[in-house]
């Protein structure tokens, strides 16, 4: 049976202001039937019993041709640069990244003016090898100064902070890349906040020399969507658009030894989590170390931590995964994995 939700009282309220967007910040809730993952019927009401407007069916896909993205690809769309040699024997991988202003539709009929990397939310996920000397080529193609700011080791002027890059000129990072593990870029100028929440960030994945066992590799940057700009969340995600995986369950393989790149850049709220469900998995916070600290089906990061996941399913079936903050996955942080045989 499907059973009817209620709107979190922050949303609720504000429904009048997302009303301008063609879209009400509402959510749904999944359930299994038949092994198939269906969306609820929409939620009405907040807290308390309020009567509200009927929320809008997220079973119909944004334009994903329009957005010039796709989050099932982006899961495991990794980019190593161009690769050259050094004379000195040292690989060299060079990056080119544009920013840009852009109209994305988040959610059906809602258009969010998002700030972005490379036109897309998260942006590109730079992947290299620990030893190599990293060029990005930056160009700030968008109405507004930007940079970019990349988490791990590096000179005091490649740090994105005080190198602002002005509408219409280019800036070139360039550093090794160290430390091993799991990072991420995102834009640093002030006011901080509306850089990030805009959707300036992308993770940033340097391998260590000796590779990790071979598994199904997907990365998912976690973050917020603030589409009426009152430094409030209306929805969360995962890799641009809410409920994506949800509708579109990602497909792995029982025994299948499964890895997933997690990033936090949430911004509004203190904290976001994974979980996991009916499975556990081995945590390795930062990716800095190859022994797991831990092994569970929940995980909590800050703003910027991040963690590599491992896991395998036993049994086949749907399987959830979202956030286990219950506001979070109602308004749009939650997915499934489909597990064949």
């Amino acid at each position: 049976m499907t059973s009817q939700r209620k709107l979190p009282r922050r949303a609720f309220l504000r429904v009048g202001g997302l009303g301008a967007l063609g879209v009400a910040a509402g959510a749904v809730v999944s359930q299994i039937n038949h092994g198939t993952a269906h969306a609820m019927p929409p939620r009405r009401g907040g807290h308390g019993g309020d009567d509200g407007p009927e929320m809008p069916n997220f079973n119909r896909d944004v334009d994903h041709i329009a957005n010039g993205f796709n989050p099932s690809e982006t899961l495991t769309d990794f980019d190593y640069g161009t690769v050259s040699t050094m004379p000195d024997g040292r690989t060299l991988r060079e990056y080119r990244l544009f920013s840009g202003d852009k109209q994305i539709e988040v959610a059906p009929g809602a258009l969010f003016p998002a700030w972005v990397y490379n036109g897309r939310i998260p942006g590109p996920t730079l992947r290299a090898r620990e030893g190599d000397l990293l060029r990005i080529h930056f160009t700030n193609g968008s109405e507004h100064p930007h940079t970019m700011h990349f988490h791990g080791v590096h000179p005091a002027n490649m740090d994105g902070v005080f190198e602002i890059v002005q509408p219409g000129q280019t800036f070139v990072y360039e550093f090794d890349a160290e430390p091993f593990g799991l990072h991420l870029y995102h834009c640093h100028v002030m006011p901080l906040a509306k850089h990030i929440a805009k959707g300036l960030y992308g993770a940033f994945i340097i391998d260590p020399k000796e590779d990790r066992p071979a598994a199904r590799e997907m990365v998912m940057v976690m973050h917020g969507l603030d589409v009426d700009f009152d430094g409030v969340n209306d929805f969360y995600a995962v890799n641009g658009i809410p409920f994506h995986y949800h509708n579109h369950p990602i497909k792995i393989r029982a025994g299948e030894l499964v890895r997933v790149y997690l990033v936090n850049i949430l911004e509004f709220d203190l904290v976001n989590s994974f979980h996991l469900h009916a499975n556990f998995f081995h945590y390795y916070p930062t990716g800095t170390s190859l022994t797991p600290s831990e092994f569970t089906d929940t995980v909590v990061q800050g703003q910027a931590q991040r963690g590599i996941l491992e896991f395998r399913y036993k049994y086949p079936g749907m399987y959830m995964f979202h956030a286990h903050v219950t506001e979070f996955t109602e308004l749009g942080w939650t997915g499934m994995f489909e597990v064949e045989t």
